[in-house]
This record gives C-alpha cells, structure tokens and sequence, in this order.
C-alpha cells in the first residue's frame, strides 16, 4: 500500500506540474469557451486514462517504444483540422446575429478525448509516466498521472468558462483557432524532423538561408496577392450601382491612402526579389529561420482574413442586390452602400485591412529588410488614412444612426473587449 501511494503522489505531482503551462492546458482553456465544462473534464478524464494505461503499459511491461513519430504525424494533422473548424466558426448564427447553440454535450466529450488522446501520445507527460511505471507501482503511477493531467486541466477550465462569459464569441473562435493552428504547425514539424531521422533538422535549417527565404515570400506574396485581387473583382461584381461617396481628387486623403498603398504593395514585393537575388542583406537580428517560418504563418493567416472578409462583403453586396428594387419614398437606396455586421464585421469595422497589415507584416519577417520596413510603414499609413479619413466619415454620412451604432460596438481594426455603451452606463 506504501509503494502505491507513493507511486501516486510522486506522478500526480510531476504531471501536474509538467502540465502547467503546457499545450493540453492551453486546449483545455480553449475547449471550455466553446463548450460546457463537464464534457470537456469527462473527455479530458478519458483521453488521460487511456493515454497513461498505455504509458504505464509501456514503461512496466513491454519495455518497447511507440512510433511517435507517425503518431505526432497524425495528432499535428488532427490540430491543424481543429483549427480550420474553429475559424470557420458557426456561419448560421453569424448570418442572424444570434449566438448559435452549443453542441451537444456527446459530440464535445467524442472530440475533446480526440483532441486530447492525439496531443498526449508521445508528449512529454507521457514519457515521463513511462519512466516513472518504470520504477514505482504501476497502478499508482496510472492514477496518479491521470488525476495530476485532470487537475491541471480543470484550473485551464475555469479560466476558460470565465473568458467565455466575458469575451466575444467570434474572439474565442479566432483566438482557439489560432492556438490549434499554432500547435499543429509545430508538432508537423517536430514529426517531419523526427521521421526524416537523423541530421534532418540541421540539414532544412542549413537550407533556409536568406536567399531562400526571400524567394519564398516573393512567390507566397505573389500568389496572396493575386488571389487577393481576384477575390476583390468578384466581390465588386456584385455592387451593382453602390458606390461610397468621398472625395478621389489629388491630395485627397483617399488619393494618399492610394498612393501611400501603391507604393508599399511594390516595395514589399521589391524588397525579397533583391534579397532572394543577393543584392540586398536581410536585418541580420531577424535572419533566423524560426523568423521566417513565423512569418510565413502570419502571411498565410493574414492574407486568408482578407479574403474571407473580401468574401463576405461581397455576400452582403449580392445579397442587397437580390432583395429587390428600391421602395419608392427612397429611390436612393439602390445607390446608397450597405452595411457588413456579420461574421468577421461583427466585432471588427475593417478586418480585411487587419488582415492586409499582419500578411505583409510576415512577408517583412521571411525577408527582414530596411526596404521592407518602409513598405510596412507605407501599408500601415495607408490603412489608417483610408480606415479614418475614408470610409468611416463616408460610412457615417451616408448610413447616419446606423453607422454609428454599428462603430460604438465594434473595434476598428481589432475587436472591442467591452461595448462603449457599458462604460456610458447604458
């Protein structure tokens, strides 16, 4: 009985504490915004029993070691899959503005222990349970390690439900789907370095010089751009007469918030060309790898929000166009511009220009350079002259009330935590 206690102890302590901080505490915090809490303990439970027996199987009786390379394989695939669900987020009850049902308490426990049983094969918790089955009572060890990864997860829950009570809903998504997209980008890369064996990570990193990764982020930038820009002429193919009235003559502020864009959309694709060509250096602080591969994800993430915004508008725009002809006591409604309150516009007045500054805030990572840094200024410059000086007067003169409720409880470039109107004492 003294053996089993200590064996206990001695895990629940260890795991716990390995756990503090770790992925799984972090997928717990997220689970539980989405989510009711006992599912996710329940499936948490589930997946840290199972994943345990078999450490502790693996430690005390068959003294062999698993394929966790393979298994890393498929858990980073299975993230990178959580991930896309979670942005994707619920289109239904975005389309309604009402906040969509959450799932049913069966589907959370079946996805949860997923999530969990394929982030725990092979991580850190488990071969430290394999070696402690190795020298103290097994069942012991079993329990111990398990109630150690549940009480870790159950503090990530309460955080969790208190975020969820206090944060948008679409910022929970974002921010979870973040995380998985995150967690699965690096545990495909520990898989890919661990299946390809020895001298494989040397070898990638002894390639990733900085003429590679300039080409990299000139051809990535490329083709983000013209995806980018196809997007944009379906989505004003459906504008039809609808136009936002503002001033375009030279030294308008639209005219600068073009031209200021103009000029930085060429210098952020000038400046990898010259760094993949060797003529320019790259900022040799950022000129790691781990650098660029961090810039490649945000360019990715950054460039998909602005096409998902793009969409989106262009949904409403096709939308509006579908409704029907203007009553007649408003024969200017057909020309007025529409409003965007749904999925990415619910919280966010401009996330496509959120998305624009942190794509090319990545290409300037894949490629640090003075040049690039101009090029991020100049972009940064013209979202702000065309946010404040442009659309949001426009917007505002042509939408009236609606404009400016719409703007009290959003963010503009980020999503507001808390409603103005909660600080006026509304």
């Amino acid at each position: 009985m003294d053996g089993f206690l200590v064996a206990f102890a001695v895990s629940l302590g260890v795991v716990f504490v390995a756990e503090l901080g770790d992925k799984s505490q972090l997928m717990a915090l997220t689970f539980a915004t989405r989510f009711k809490a006992l599912p996710v303990l329940v499936g948490i439970t589930i997946a840290a029993a199972v994943t345990h027996l078999v450490s502790v199987a693996v430690g005390y009786g068959l003294g062999t070691s698993l394929p966790t390379g393979w298994i890393t394989l498929v858990a980073a695939l299975a993230f990178i899959g959580f991930g896309l669900w979670s942005l994707r987020g619920d289109a239904d009850g975005d389309a309604d503005g009402q906040r969509p049902p959450r799932p049913r308490s069966g589907s959370a426990v079946v996805t949860v222990t997923m999530a969990f049983f394929l982030a725990e094969l092979g991580d850190k918790t488990m071969l430290a349970t394999v070696a402690l089955a190795s020298q103290y009572h097994w069942v012991g060890v079993w329990l111990g390690s398990t109630a150690g990864m549940v009480a870790a997860s159950g503090l990530a829950i309460l955080v969790g439900r208190t975020l969820g009570r206090r944060l948008p809903e679409r910022m929970i998504e974002i921010g979870g789907a973040v995380l998985f997209l995150g967690f699965g980008a690096v545990m495909l890369v520990d898989a890919i370095l661990e299946l390809g064996g020895p001298g494989t990570g040397e070898a990638v990193l002894a390639a990733m010089d900085h003429r590679v990764t300039g080409w990299a982020a000139l051809v990535l930038g490329a083709i983000a751009t013209g995806v980018v820009l196809g997007t944009r002429v379906w989505a004003r193919g459906a504008r039809g007469g609808r136009r936002l009235e503002f001033a375009r003559a030279p030294g308008s502020p639209a005219w600068w918030a073009r031209m200021s864009f103009a000029a930085g959309a060429v210098l952020g694709l000038v400046a990898p060309l010259l760094v993949g060509l060797g003529v320019l250096g790259p900022i040799s602080v950022l000129a790691r790898p781990v650098v660029a591969l961090v810039g490649a994800g945000l360019l990715l993430v950054g460039f998909g929000v602005l096409v998902t915004a793009t969409r989106q508008f262009g949904a409403v725009l096709r939308e509006s166009a579908q409704a029907g002809a203007p009553v007649a006591d408003d024969p200017d409604a057909a020309r007025r511009p529409v409003l965007a309150t749904g999925g990415l516009y619910r919280r966010v007045r401009h996330p496509g220009m959120t998305g624009l500054v942190v794509g090319y805030g990545g290409m300037l990572l894949m490629a640090p350079t003075l040049l690039g840094l101009l090029a991020g200024v100049l972009i940064l410059v013209a979202v702000q002259i065309r946010a404040r000086g442009v659309y949001e007067p426009g917007l505002g003169s042509a939408l009236g009330p609606e404009y400016d409720a719409y703007r009290r409880r959003t963010g503009r470039f980020l999503p507001r935590v808390r409603d103005r109107r909660s600080t006026a004492g509304v």
